[in-house]
């Protein structure tokens, strides 16, 4: 997902409490009307959950071929062969998950596009949606696409009603999707295109559009752009990408070609390629995971039936709007679609998201963490302006913490009516269930969250390489900080990471998974797909983890030095420490990102000649690097010239630092910061300049 997105998104979320603070009269409510008018609220009885855990039973089972590994409770397996593939039988591939989801609803309503004009949500169904797909897949084997998952479809596109329809119409023909997105950047998109010998993109967009005949020249099969909106290039643009060879259309133009031409479906097996999901990469070029029918429903099935009583329904609606280019919103879709539910497209202006939301109001959504901080630290902001309402806050808080800590969950007691409401109805009020996904979630921010929407909230946790979550909280667990049991479709094990000091043995290791949702490698990548993959099909995630008294998981580190920040960006710190270091003034530095934030800070060693001279021309008088250290006019220079080499590098925004501590001591064998081949000992810095990262991000919140 890119940051821009995000960003809005969250200032949209934040924007609606801002606009809707507690009414003056909250301050004549004290304790004591709160407790007379409780007895009016009287809570429902606790939440049905699919493992008991009040008597604290364990919420995974040990594998007994394995002590290090552990599967779920709710699909016991006697070996891993045997963990879940599908939910439903008629239901073994993406090509089926339309057709399921209209049995299901008796052709309800599947595909929703807002109206801007009467702010009202605009549907078609779910056999008109089977027609469009049938048509557009048909009208791209009449273009001259052959079918089969050597052929494989672009789709550089925003969410909309369109990309399903382009999406599943290649399904249709065993074709293999291809998503993309911006953050890649224009080089790594060209990459993609050539790598994965891709004839057709669709795009939404003028922008996108150019970005594509712009490096038409580079591109070695690229013969077809199909255009998902009537009029949103200019001719001109057309008539240059034509020069160059290729041919525009547009979809409803390929749709009609499909009605007049209709063509046999092509019969797809479970085991065939369904999409290649290029990861961002850190460093490098992106690496394309390869993904078939039965990892996607392997994985989406085994979520819907760890949510047991709580999974949708075909009564639900659903909000997109998260980047369908990743698994994480793509899985959700399909997952709603197969059981006939509602999804409704945002607008696709992030500025009028909380808009779209009141207008849809939608019962599950997907959620990143960085929104739920926002709302988080807004909602604080706001009641620290008075005494009142932070006791008001901190109680209704501790009153429904309580709650939850019982299995109650609900929207509808004294303090959510009072003091919750506007975060609800700025989410569209009718919300039930949300998943997260993406980043770790802090443990204060999950339980206000659950607090505040008073509805089911689960964390999972995955990558792309198995598929989405292999881990999943338990609706209705209350507690926080993990992220689940193992899910029915994989077994998951640690293994030891020695040079870290993490054993299996205690508990704790690099988190390993295996089952059908496991992908099949990198595409045209043997090399790193065996780095990836070991020999007993273990999937290595690079992740340590732990395991808890509880069977649940515990993320605790990672193995390489990459990590993700909380809006699930990838961060590489050497590749940025690599790039910094041709700063004249770092003699070293060390960079730092914390998954539950959103930016990097770093600590700087700097040059003491270079910061001497350069103090003494800028007439600071001072002659003690410690004392320039603590200056701010140095640390905002050397800042400005650290952001000044990382834009001339290319380092993505996210990838810039926001804050830096400036260190007068070098680090050094002696102290325990550097290896004894200089090499930076990156737990042990985190640890020695704790009080400083803290600070820093405290700075930043």
């Amino acid at each position: 997902m890119t940051i821009s997105f995000v960003q809005d998104m969250e200032e949209l979320l934040v924007g609606f409490l801002v606009q809707n603070p507690w009414i003056s009269g909250l301050v004549v409510l004290g304790a004591g009307v709160a407790t007379a008018l409780s007895f009016i609220f009287k809570p429902p009885p606790p939440t049905k959950m699919t493992i008991d855990i009040s008597c604290g039973e364990k919420q995974s089972i040990d594998v007994k071929e394995d002590e290090n590994a552990k599967k779920s409770k709710l699909h016991p397996t006697t070996s891993v062969k045997e963990c879940m593939r599908f939910l439903y039988d008629d239901c073994r591939t993406l090509y089926d998950v339309i057709p399921k989801g209209r049995k299901i609803s008796r052709d309800g309503d599947c595909l929703g596009r807002l109206n801007q004009k009467t702010r009202e949500y605009e549907w078609i169904s779910y056999g008109e949606t089977l027609d469009r797909i049938s048509n557009f897949g048909a009208g791209l084997v009449h273009l001259g696409l052959s079918p089969g998952s050597n052929t494989k479809i672009g789709i550089y596109a925003s969410n909309t009603v369109e990309y399903v329809i382009a999406e599943y119409g290649a399904y249709n023909h065993a074709m293999v999707v291809v998503p993309l997105y911006d953050t890649l950047g224009p080089h790594a998109v060209t990459f993609i295109l050539n790598e994965a010998d891709i004839e057709c993109v669709l795009v939404d967009s003028e922008d996108r559009f150019r970005a594509l005949t712009i490096e038409s020249s580079h591109l070695k099969k690229l013969k077809h752009i199909i255009l998902l909106k009537d009029g949103v290039v200019a001719e001109s643009y057309k008539s240059k990408a034509i020069g160059f060879g290729l041919k525009v259309h547009t979809i409803y133009q390929v749709e009609e070609l499909g009605r007049k031409h209709p063509t046999n479906t092509q019969k797809l097996r479970p085991d065939d390629l369904a999409v290649v999901c290029y990861t961002s990469g850190t460093t490098g070029v992106p690496k394309g995971v390869m993904l078939t029918h039965e990892n996607v429903i392997a994985n989406l099935s085994s979520v819907m039936f760890q949510l047991g009583s709580h999974s949708p329904t075909s009564k639900d609606t659903f909000m997109s709007f998260l980047p369908l280019a990743h698994m994480f919103e793509r899985c959700c879709q399909a997952a709603l679609m197969m059981v006939g539910a509602r999804i409704g497209f945002f607008s696709g202006d992030v500025r009028n998201l909380c808009d779209d939301m009141k207008s849809l109001q939608p019962t599950v959504i997907p959620c990143v963490p960085r929104i739920c901080n926002r709302i988080y630290n807004k909602t604080f902001s706001m009641a620290s302006t008075s005494k009142i309402k932070m006791w008001l806050l901190k109680k209704a808080l501790s009153d429904k913490t309580r709650e939850l800590k019982k299995g109650i969950i609900r929207s509808n007691g004294l303090w959510d009516r009072l003091v919750f409401k506007p975060i609800r109805e700025g989410m569209g009020g009718k919300l039930r269930l949300i998943v997260i996904g993406a980043a770790p979630l802090d443990n204060e921010v999950m339980t206000f969250m659950r607090c505040a929407l008073g509805c089911i909230i689960c964390e999972g946790y995955g990558q792309t390489e198995c598929v989405c979550p292999c881990t999943l909280t338990i609706p209705g667990d209350s507690s926080a900080g993990h992220v689940g049991p193992p899910l029915a479709s994989c077994y998951i094990k640690l293994v030891d990471v020695p040079d870290m000091e993490y054993y299996a043995r205690e508990g704790s290791g690099e988190v390993c998974v295996k089952g059908p949702t496991v992908f099949k490698g990198y595409l045209n990548n043997p090399s790193q797909t065996a780095e990836a993959i070991d020999s007993e099909g273990w999937l290595h995630t690079g992740d340590i983890g732990k395991w808890n008294e509880d069977g649940t998981l515990k993320i605790i580190d990672r193995k390489k030095h990459i990590f993700k920040l909380s809006q699930g960006e990838y961060i590489a710190p050497e590749k940025i420490e690599n790039v910094y270091a041709r700063s004249h003034f770092v003699s070293q530095i060390f960079i730092h990102g914390d998954s539950l934030k959103s930016g990097l800070v770093g600590v700087v060693v700097p040059e003491n000649d270079i910061l001497l001279a350069w103090s003494r021309e800028h007439g600071i008088r001072s002659t003690s690097v410690k004392d320039l250290c603590n200056d701010q006019r140095v640390k905002q220079a050397i800042l400005d010239d650290l952001h000044a080499i990382g834009r001339r590098e290319k380092l993505k925004p996210y990838e810039q630092v926001k804050d830096i501590y400036l260190c007068p001591d070098a680090f050094s064998i002696d102290n325990g910061l550097l290896t004894p081949t200089l090499k930076t000992k990156r737990p042990e810095c985190r640890k020695f300049f704790a009080p400083q990262l803290d600070e820093m991000y405290r700075s930043l919140d």
